[in-house]
């Protein structure tokens, strides 16, 4: 799966969530959803290689940089809670769809309650 592919369907998939928002804060380059004002995903580009950011939680991200050489510590993002997702062997659209999932539920986590219930009452319908 190219960089591209991978950075659309990490969107599509954010965006399919409830209470996302896409925004351009960091400019038209860099696409961030956040859910609740909370951050979850960013793309970008280094050295002409795209690239996502997800939240995750610090015992998995040494994990899936050991197994996966196009994963390393978030860029410009804290390095113990973020990773970059580069286009690399054995990323494919499954990895992807788990990984945005699993960031968005971090994201979630954290929420004050009236936030969970409300994403919990979109959620069932």
């Amino acid at each position: 799966m190219n960089a591209e592919k991978i950075q659309k369907l990490a969107i599509q998939i954010a965006l399919e969530q409830p209470e996302t928002v896409l925004s351009h804060p960091f400019g038209p380059q860099c696409n961030v959803i956040k859910v609740f004002d909370k951050i979850f995903l960013l793309t970008g580009e280094l050295k002409q290689q795209k690239f996502i950011n997800l939240k995750i939680k610090p015992e998995q991200a040494d994990e899936l940089k050991e197994l996966y050489p196009s994963i390393t510590s978030g860029y410009h993002m804290n390095k113990k809670h973020w990773i970059s997702i580069f286009e690399g062997q054995n990323i494919d659209a499954d990895f992807i769809e788990d990984m945005v999932k699993s960031s968005y539920a971090l994201v979630v986590s954290k929420l004050n309650k009236t936030q969970k219930m409300r994403i919990k009452l979109l959620s069932s319908k």
